[in-house]
């Protein structure tokens, strides 16, 4: 090659590389412009019936987040409402809507928030798999079994031909929403009864059921499912059809398995909504609870439900 043929050479290759260059350039800086990672902090707490979908959106996030930290409490409905007015948190889950009491020390606290539904749940009323005798329960004999004051002491005390064997009972505790949905709805506000061994952590309850032929408990639909293979659930007999409603998805989501099926809340403080990392965080929520409910062991609400959600999200956030 002669000289001014490889001076040519060389001058094409100076300007492709320079073009290349240019072009990683620019794609580096599109690419560093939409790829730019979100960093902070997201804190959850409340619900221990919630806790499962909650932590497995976490989960799922932070595999996408790295350098988002998402903490996440399952210390019971009262106890996440009031770390959520402390100024603790910026999400509040809970298995039941919102009290008076609760939103007056919100308000006080000068909190705005906004309530989302992310799935549906039913309560389930469950026994040690040796209970033989318990094909299906009523309202009434719920209420006569686990109301304040009851002189239910053995099966036979609430149906006639039922063994004479002394009940222990187990429910979640008075910081539990799910708590306060069985005693509105079965108890009539009366209160659970003294005797009963309560707690907030669900797994205690499932642990005391399953390790006793006379247990008899009640929490979320999931915890049922995670331990169906050592507790066995009671069919509840629907108040206004008569028949008796085992919980499934089906029946929760059509609300058959009545009246303990019911929604399930996360809160949203709207001033941590203005924080990049908790409204991406939201939006994910909402765009990813129903198929991770369902994963977990709950029921999804129709997909338009959660669109005019993420609608109403974008609106707080005034996008």
């Amino acid at each position: 090659m002669n000289l001014k043929k490889w001076m040519l050479f060389l001058a094409m290759a100076a300007l492709l590389t320079l073009a290349a260059c240019g072009g990683n350039e620019e794609e580096a800086g599109e690419t560093g412009e939409a790829g730019e990672s979100l960093s902070g902090e997201v804190a959850i707490d409340g619900s221990s019936t919630v806790l499962p979908i909650m932590e497995a959106l976490a989960e799922e996030y932070q595999m996408e987040n790295p350098e988002v930290r998402v903490t996440v409490g399952g210390s019971g409905t009262g106890n996440g409402f009031d770390k959520f007015a402390a100024g603790e948190t910026h999400f509040s889950d809970a298995s039941r809507p919102i009290k008076e009491e609760e939103a007056a020390a919100l308000e006080e606290a000068g909190i705005e928030y906004t309530e989302f539904t992310l799935a549906y749940d039913g309560l389930s009323v469950v026994l040690n798999p040796e209970n033989t005798w318990v094909d299906q329960l009523t309202v009434e004999e719920l209420n006569k079994m686990f109301a304040m004051g009851s002189e239910v002491k053995t099966w036979a005390d609430v149906r006639e031909g039922w063994p004479e064997e002394e009940i222990e009972f187990f429910a979640p505790g008075t910081g539990s929403g799910t708590y306060d949905y069985f005693n509105e709805e079965i108890l009539e506000e009366s209160g659970i009864r003294q005797d009963a061994q309560t707690s907030e952590d669900d797994n205690v309850l499932v642990t005391g059921v399953s390790g006793s032929k006379n247990g008899i408990g009640f929490f979320g639909y999931a915890y049922y499912l995670e331990n169906q293979d050592k507790l066995k659930v009671a069919p509840i007999v629907n108040p206004d059809t008569n028949e008796a409603v085992t919980p499934d998805f089906d029946t929760i989501q059509s609300g058959e398995y009545a009246p303990l099926s019911r929604p399930l809340f996360t809160y949203a403080k709207h001033e941590a909504l203005t924080d990049a990392a908790a409204y991406d965080y939201a939006q994910f929520v909402l765009e990813n609870a129903g198929p991770l409910a369902e994963e977990v062991g709950y029921v999804a609400l129709p997909e338009e439900k959660y669109q005019e959600q993420l609608d109403k999200l974008a609106e707080i956030a005034g996008e």
